[in-house]
């Protein structure tokens, strides 16, 4: 929402349901994402040009279909097509017939039989358990041992505690190796690639504790020379697009693959059919094209006619969580600095769960806010987004921050 408010081709853009942040440059709309119909309407009230649906689940649940039958352009796949996110079973599946590097796997859908592969199969390395569909956080498991493999899969196969989203489970050799997240523009044949940018999923430092959806992330990524990208456009990226194409299954929007690289090269762990949260943060602020320019050649399909530009800038995004996240998070809290910190040079801060009071700024949710820098380096993106992380406080406590992001590349913790 921000990179489009910026576009000098925009007037106006509506934001559902928006948040304290995004009300300083949109007109929130509160209408859930999952409310389909009251969107519709709304973007025929507001007679809205361009429709762009950010996250993963209204997409998997058809939200772009209903936009298209109204007669609406959309950025974002249908329903049909969003099943390469929506379903890790598919998208499995769809790898290895397209010959894409992938973990191996087996996929599950009875506890007896997963728990005796976990006893006659056990790697060395271990495995990770997923749950087919979309689901929490938590829903991906990096399993060490045995007994930690069996105990997500009474989770999820024995007490249903993802529901739908875990009647089938996949049990995944595990890789080894740094992350890297891939972001491209598609329009269904042809794709252009945004800078590479590493994430950091674990809750605490060197990579430790529970999943989250993203403590910080930075672009470009550590370790991605040219060979290296020229690998994974051709073993990966290519592939994919000419699979979708085959498949039916191209759209106008954003394929985000997270990919690790091996030993052995570059093996795809999951693919996104939308922008990734905190990677987006990291890469777009460098794009010098217009975003609205690339929208509209994806939905024309000739975005291979267009040539992005970036800065040569590095950013770097810290989030600040609430205290409990990624479980029950403490929400309603007082938020404190936060004009402190957008003082600082080249620090821009986006929110997530936040919402404004008549006492003032509230935290509403896990992750509250995302602190972005700007840097001629690495290092110096790394210094000024901590320091301005480091002037917000929540009231009781917080925010949790990972004091390492991007210390694999500058040798600096924050």
């Amino acid at each position: 929402a921000w990179k489009l408010a910026a576009s000098p081709r925009v007037a106006k853009v509506y934001c559902a349901p928006g948040n304290a942040g995004t009300e300083t440059f949109c007109t929130n709309l509160p209408i859930l994402p999952n409310n389909h119909a009251a969107l519709v309407a709304a973007a025929q009230i507001h007679k809205v040009d361009l429709v762009v649906i950010g996250p993963s689940e209204p997409l998997i649940m058809g939200l772009a279909d209903r936009f298209l039958a109204a007669g609406f352009p959309v950025f974002g796949p249908g329903g049909a097509q969003a099943v390469i996110e929506g379903s890790k079973v598919f998208s499995k599946a769809f790898m290895r017939r397209h010959g894409i590097p992938t973990a191996r796997y087996e996929v599950f859908e009875d506890l007896a039989s997963a728990r005796a592969h976990v006893h006659d199969h056990w790697p060395q390395g271990g495995l990770v358990v997923k749950t087919d569909g979309l689901a929490d956080v938590q829903s991906v498991v990096v399993a060490e041992t045995p007994a930690a493999a069996l105990a997500e899969l009474e989770r999820a196969l024995g007490a249903k505690h993802y529901g739908a989203a875990g009647e089938r489970i996949i049990l995944e050799e595990r890789l080894v190796g740094p992350e890297a997240s891939i972001l491209a523009f598609v329009d269904g044949r042809h794709f252009k690639r945004l800078p590479t940018a590493q994430d950091h999923k674990a809750l605490y430092e060197g990579n430790r504790g529970p999943n989250t959806e993203g403590m910080g992330a930075y672009a470009p990524a550590l370790g991605v020379e040219p060979d290296l990208e020229d690998r994974i456009t051709r073993e990966i990226l290519a592939p994919t697009l000419l699979g979708l194409a085959q498949e039916g299954l191209g759209y106008p929007g954003v394929l985000f693959v997270g990919i690790m690289i091996t030993d052995e090269g570059p093996k795809v762990l999951e693919y996104n059919c939308r922008f990734g949260d905190p990677e987006a943060q990291v890469t777009l602020p460098g794009l010098q094209t217009d975003l609205v320019e690339v929208i509209e050649a994806c939905l024309a399909g000739r975005l291979d006619e267009l040539d992005l530009a970036f800065d040569d800038a590095c950013y770097l995004c810290v989030v600040g969580a609430s205290p409990g996240y990624p479980g029950p998070a403490e929400i309603e809290r007082r938020i404190y600095g936060l004009e402190a910190a957008m003082r600082i040079p080249q620090a821009t801060i986006f929110h997530a769960h936040t919402r404004r009071h008549e006492c003032g700024l509230l935290t509403a949710g896990g992750r509250v806010l995302n602190v972005v820098a700007r840097g001629s380096t690495l290092h110096e993106a790394q210094r000024q987004a901590y320091r301005a992380i480091d002037r917000i406080a929540f009231e009781g406590g917080g925010p949790h921050v990972r004091r390492d992001v991007g210390s694999q590349a500058t040798g600096q913790h924050g």
